[in-house]
This record gives C-alpha cells, structure tokens and sequence, in this order.
C-alpha cells in the first residue's frame, strides 16, 4: 500500500529511547565542562565560543549527507557512523594537551554529528502519524533524563579530574554503538511506490546545505514557515543559553569562597535536568490537554523572556536556583511542542525534509551564538548576555501569538 509504514520487527521505540539516552548522557557530560576543561588549556571566553561553533559548524555540513546516506542505506548503519566518530573525537579530547587538539577532536564529532536527527527521522519513518508526537515525547523524556544523569556524574567527576567525566562519556559513547548494533531492529532502506515512481520515501528527500532555495520554500508556506521561525528563536536562545551558561556562572557566583567551577555547574545542569523530568513524564500530557501545543509555545517563550531578564539581575546561587526552577519551564515545552506542530504541517514524505531542516536550524544557532555569547562574556556583559538571551525569546513569543492569531486552528 502506498504511503504505508513499513514493517519492523519489534518495537522499535525502546531501542531508540536507549540509544537517545545514551547519546544525551554523553553530550551532557559536556556540557558543563568543556569551557573549564578549554580555559585550563588557556582559551578564552570567545575562544570557548569558537570551539563550541566549529562543532556546529561540521555538523551543518555532515548532517544532511548522513541524512540522505541513511535514505538511501539505512538509519541503522549511519547511526552507527555517527557514534563512532563521537567515541573517536571523545578520546582524543581525554587526551587533549594542546587546544588545537581540543578543537581537533570536537571537528571529529562534528564531522559525524547526527544521532538525534537519525533517530527522528527513524521514528517518523516507522510510526502512524497519529502517533508520531507521542513517540517524539521518549526522545523529550530521554533529553529530561539525560540532562539529570549527565551533568550530575560530570560534577562529581571533576572534582577528581577534568578527564574523568570525558572518559565516562566515551564509555557511553561505545555502549550507545552497542546498543544500536544489537538493540535496534533494521527498518529497509525506502524506496518509491512502483505506483509513484521517483517520489522520495517516507523519510523524504534531503536537502544540501546549500539549496537555499527550496529551504526558502518551506518557510514561505503559510501554516509551516512560521512554526520554522519559531523553532529558529528558540534553537538560537537555547544554544545562548547552554554554551555560555558556564561561563556567566564561574564569573558571577561563588561557592564555599571560590568561583563556581565544573562540578557546580554540573549540579545546576541536573537540577534543571530533574525538573525537565517532572515536566516531560508528568506534567506534558496535561498540559497539552490544558492549553494545547500552540499555547504551550507561547507561554513556553513568555517564561523564558521573565526568567533571562531576570537572570541579569542574580548575585546569589538561591537566587540562581529559583530562577532555574521557574526557567526550566520553557526548554522544557517549547522543543517537543514546535518538533509536533512542524511534522504536523508537513507531508508524511517530507518528513525527512522538515527534520532535516530543524536539525540544521539547530547548527546555524549553535555556531553564532556561542561566539556572540562568548564574547559577551569575555567582555564583562554578563547581564547583556542574559538580556539577549531575553530578548530573542520574545521574539518568538511575538511570532507565535502572531501566528495564532493570523492562522486558523489545525
């Protein structure tokens, strides 16, 4: 039957759901620490922005190639790739004494960059459509969990060195290919309906980093481009956020009379991860029920604009711990909200297209805005960091009440 989903053995939702995970534990781990594990090496602030941007600056690149490799020859076989170059690029960063190195390895992963969006475009190519945003909701509670565990064993291991937690990212970074090559079951490669020859697959046709124009023609659809702007903002107010995040707090708190360092801020990123849970296991089905999706979004941006404006003006770690409470809120919403609402409006053979095209929304974000916020930083404009981070939410929020209103109801 055309159009139909094609048959896997098993379900295939809990393989993914581990392999997601895995891949979040490891990124996480990072999180908190590669800007203190880069300055010890003597970059600054900006530099730390520039090593965190050439990571997404491969994998804008790579990502579409893998996507339409994985059209074409599996999305198991190219996750594979993909997380072996991570494990490649993690252990040369263990060893990493020189920064150029520490950039080497993060080319590395950046080059075989696409975990995330392999395992959507699986998910998208295997699953109803009507239940299709229930499905994107395990890789929402996979980030929840992800952002507890990872940066909660990163704090802790740094107290014994900063290499310890990167080890114990590549140990997970292989357990993940582990995980995939016996876990997850093989879905055929797509291929045209005999009955519409030439069409692309469910998983779509993906498109290169440089065919502006047809990305043009998806933010020109009425019901669909405004969403993509939307996923734009928050894509950009997020990568903000993560990638400077450290760096705003080592210079503007203390803890026990000494700068806020790797482990605090590991513990900060799991506590926001902890509350991330509450929301995605407990809280995201009613309050999509409650208020629906669209307004989730906006209430989602709204709650980011109070609590950055907010942030600016935080001297104190409970200060600091209320504001993550109420902040965590938006992250929280908006990612799983905009992914639904964008594979709504899109056809069931472009889904591959849409994803993609998140996915590299998600890159452009994440290689401008940790060098703006690096040198925000680098400069003394702590608060001028947070404001933008502010000010962009609000951005979105504006779109999408504009979009509310201009639209009718899906």
């Amino acid at each position: 039957m055309p159009g139909a989903v094609p048959p896997v053995k098993g379900s295939p939702l809990l393989p993914i759901f581990l392999i997601v995970l895995v891949d979040i534990l490891g990124l996480t781990i990072m999180l908190p620490l590669l800007p203190f594990y880069a300055e010890k090496l003597g970059a600054s602030a900006t530099v730390v922005g520039l090593l965190i941007s050439s990571y997404a600056f491969c994998m804008l690149f790579s990502g579409p190639i893998l996507g339409r490799w994985s059209d074409s020859i599996g999305r198991k076989p190219l996750l594979i790739v993909s997380q072996l170059g991570t494990l490649v690029g993690l252990l040369i960063l263990a060893a990493a004494n020189q920064l150029w190195v520490v950039f080497l390895a993060r080319i590395i992963d950046g080059l075989t960059a696409g975990n995330l969006s392999l395992a959507q475009a699986y998910i998208a190519d295997v699953t109803a459509p009507e239940n299709r945003a229930k499905s994107f909701g395990f890789i929402g509670i996979a980030f929840g969990v992800g952002f507890l565990i990872g940066p909660a064993v990163s704090g802790f291991l740094s107290q014994y060195g900063l290499a310890y937690p990167i080890l114990a990212a590549a140990f997970l970074s292989a357990s993940s290919v582990v995980c995939t090559a016996t876990l997850l079951p093989k879905a055929e490669p797509h291929t045209a309906d005999s009955s519409d020859a030439g069409a692309p697959g469910p998983g779509g046709k993906r498109l290169s980093v440089f065919d502006w124009n047809a990305y043009g023609e998806y933010f020109a659809r009425p019901g669909l481009g405004p969403l993509l702007w939307q996923f734009l903002c928050f894509a950009f107010y997020f990568s903000l956020s993560v990638s400077g995040f450290a760096l705003f707090a080592q210079r503007r708190f203390t803890w026990n009379g000494h700068p806020v360092g790797a482990k605090e801020v590991g513990y900060l990123f799991a506590w926001s991860g902890f509350l991330g849970i509450i929301l995605q296991g407990a809280l995201m089905g009613r309050l999509v029920k409650w208020l629906g999706e669209r307004k989730l979004v906006w209430t989602g941006f709204a709650s980011t604009v109070v609590m950055n404006a907010w942030l600016g003006w935080v001297f104190t770690i409970p200060q600091l711990l209320v504001n993550t409470s109420f902040g965590s809120y938006g992250s929280g919403v908006l990612r799983p909200s905009l992914t639904a609402l964008i594979t709504h409006r899109a056809g069931r053979r472009e889904q591959g297209v849409v994803l993609g095209l998140t996915q590299s929304l998600t890159s452009i974000s994440a290689i401008i805005a940790p060098v703006i916020g690096g040198t925000l930083i680098d400069h003394g404009y702590l608060a001028g960091w947070a404001m933008l981070i502010a000010a962009v939410a609000l951005i979105g929020m504006v779109l999408s009440l504009r979009s509310q209103v201009s639209e009718p109801r899906a």
